[in-house]
């Protein structure tokens, strides 16, 4: 199983952008997805999560901005950032809990992060 990020770049202040994170490989079921993010020696957070029914659950930092979305034909979780802020800016890690098979445990997977610049 692979999760690869996309859409990180650079934006000014008050600027959007779309992050976009499919998994690939052999996919049972997948549960939850969602986005970490980590600034420049800070701690990872977490900034947004879907469940697979698609509730959802976000950082208060981001509540109102940022809005996540699953498509779940496709194996891929979205990070729609508005409103974009300095503080926003950081590496940005998609995840997904997921079952390779019908029978095994589910495993969490993490993806290789995109970068996001907010600077004017």
């Amino acid at each position: 199983v692979q999760l690869q990020a996309y859409g990180g770049g650079l934006v000014q202040p008050g600027g959007s952008l779309r992050l976009s994170c499919v998994a690939s490989g052999i996919i049972s079921s997948i549960n939850a997805m969602g986005w970490y993010r980590q600034a420049l020696g800070e701690q990872r957070e977490m900034v947004a999560t879907i469940t697979s029914g698609g509730s959802t659950n976000y950082a208060d930092s981001v509540q109102g901005r940022f809005t996540i979305s699953r498509d779940n034909a496709k194996n891929t979780v979205y990070l729609q950032m508005n409103s974009l802020e300095p503080e926003d800016a950081a590496v940005y890690y998609c995840y997904s809990n997921l079952r390779s098979r019908p029978w095994s445990s589910p495993i969490h997977y993490w993806g290789q992060g995109t970068l996001v610049t907010v600077s004017s």
